[in-house]
């Protein structure tokens, strides 16, 4: 059962226990009162402020299982908290490596200071809960997708198009590698209920992956050379190093310009155009 008075008193310590660094803001001007305002986690937690206020006050209704998810990533919470407002919005504690909405605060931390980096954060089924503006500009907004959409190894498996920043003759490897890391990811959860649907439907929806996974292979992906081929910036080097969480089992993914090469000047070419299209 949900208590709305204890779970607004909750968000609001949280709240104001926070910095306007702890998020990737910059501080500005002076604030009148602790913390970060209602409005910026709000916006965090991609809801309305009237809305989040209303939760914050104890007049909220009944939120969602994904949007206290939502919130719990807007505002940094650790493990433990996380399993706290859960517990007090009356939904049982997610079990491990769930997401729901919720991002590795550790990871968060580093994605937020990673601004001169393209780097995302994903779960384990490589499903992207986060990216920052870079890998946004590089990859597009693949965290705004919901469902399978926002999931890397089932749109390379079925949509085409996912590879048209990949050479072809690195289609057989990366292939390979997907299903091997998944592969790991499955048996390591004890084949849940998540990783069940998602391994069922790219079986029964890609020739390709399902001939890969009778193979057998595994291998847990830790880092990558890429060529990859952006429309505004032309071919870039990379290496994609994994960065997991053992807790979450989230990982931070960064595209690292390969030593030598031009990359790192098409990076902060990226840059610069992303955020003059802001502006």
């Amino acid at each position: 059962m949900i208590d709305r008075k204890e779970l607004g008193r909750f968000l609001r310590s949280r709240r104001e226990a926070m910095r306007v660094t702890d998020v990737g803001l910059v501080a500005g001007t002076r604030r009148r009162t602790p913390g970060l305002r209602r409005e910026e986690i709000a916006g965090l937690a991609n809801i309305s402020t009237n809305y989040y206020e209303r939760i914050e006050q104890g007049r909220g209704g009944n939120p969602s299982e994904q949007l206290i998810g939502s919130l719990a990533r807007a505002l940094r919470l650790d493990v433990d908290e996380r399993d706290h407002l859960y517990s007090l919005a009356g939904f049982p504690a997610p079990p491990a490596y769930a997401g729901a909405g919720y991002v590795d605060p550790g990871l968060m931390y580093l994605l937020d200071a990673l601004v001169a980096t393209p780097a995302q954060i994903t779960d384990d089924l490589s499903f992207v809960l986060a990216q920052n503006q870079l890998a946004q500009a590089l990859v597009g907004p693949w965290a705004d997708q919901r469902g399978l959409a926002g999931n890397v190894v089932w749109r390379w498996f079925t949509d085409p198009s996912s590879r048209s920043m990949n050479p072809e003759s690195e289609w057989d490897e990366l292939s390979r590698t997907y299903a091997a890391d998944l592969r790991a990811s499955i048996y390591r959860r004890g084949q849940d209920e998540a990783s069940r649907r998602l391994l069922g439907k790219l079986l029964a929806t890609s020739p390709e992956f399902a001939a890969l996974w009778e193979q057998g292979d595994v291998a847990v992906l830790r880092s990558t050379r890429k060529r990859l081929r952006h429309p505004q910036v032309g071919e870039l080097d990379v290496q994609c190093d994994v960065v997991a969480s053992p807790g979450t089992g989230h990982r931070l993914v960064v595209w690292r310009p390969q030593p030598g090469g031009d990359a790192a000047e098409k990076i902060e070419f990226l840059r610069v155009l992303g955020a003059s299209i802001i502006a």
